[in-house]
């Protein structure tokens, strides 16, 4: 497998286990609220850190995205989930879909130019494997941390991810004196 691929892969597989130990703890309830008013609801936002994984798609089978086309198709339009299974088989399908495309991409083809468009202006053009990097993996983490904030406001226990949170550490404090 080509060095770029599995230094991808490496940080993908580790951070599409921590997104789906968050999305199923969303709660089967509550997919309305939201912490502001100009903030996404809950099923909102479950649903774009869901589909963030269709970015593999989007900078592998493509030159480019324009988040403003003339047309007015593409853009964005947050995706509400009305569930947990939602949520978890909307980020299993495009986290697998994304995995298999980015273990079949030679280093030319990662090296190769991706644009971020807004209608006829170019936002930016970088390496395709650095665009999987910040739009896709840290835009996937930026949002995740969003959910997290939302599930602790309705007291909802989360999981660690890069070490304990305060609810596995509690845990694991209780089954110590036990």
């Amino acid at each position: 497998m080509p060095a770029l691929s599995q230094d991808l892969l490496a940080g993908f597989d580790e951070e599409m286990s921590h997104t789906r130990q968050l999305l199923e703890c969303l709660p089967e309830g509550n997919l309305e609220f939201r912490p502001h008013e100009k903030s996404m609801t809950l099923g909102q936002l479950a649903g774009h850190v869901a589909s963030i994984t269709r970015w593999g798609d989007y900078v592998l089978r493509h030159d480019s995205r324009n988040l403003k086309p003339a047309d007015g198709q593409q853009q964005f339009h947050p995706y509400a989930v009305s569930s947990r299974e939602e949520a978890l088989a909307t980020f299993d399908k495009h986290a697998k879909d994304a995995r298999a495309l980015i273990a079949a991409a030679g280093d030319a083809e990662l090296e190769g130019s991706w644009s971020l468009l807004m209608g006829e202006k170019t936002v930016f053009t970088m390496p395709r494997h650095l665009a999987l990097r910040t739009w896709f993996l840290n835009h996937l983490i930026h949002h995740r941390g969003q959910l997290s904030v939302y599930l602790r406001l309705l007291n909802i226990p989360i999981p660690g991810m890069y070490g304990p949170s305060a609810d596995t550490q509690a845990a694991m404090r209780a089954k110590l004196e036990s």
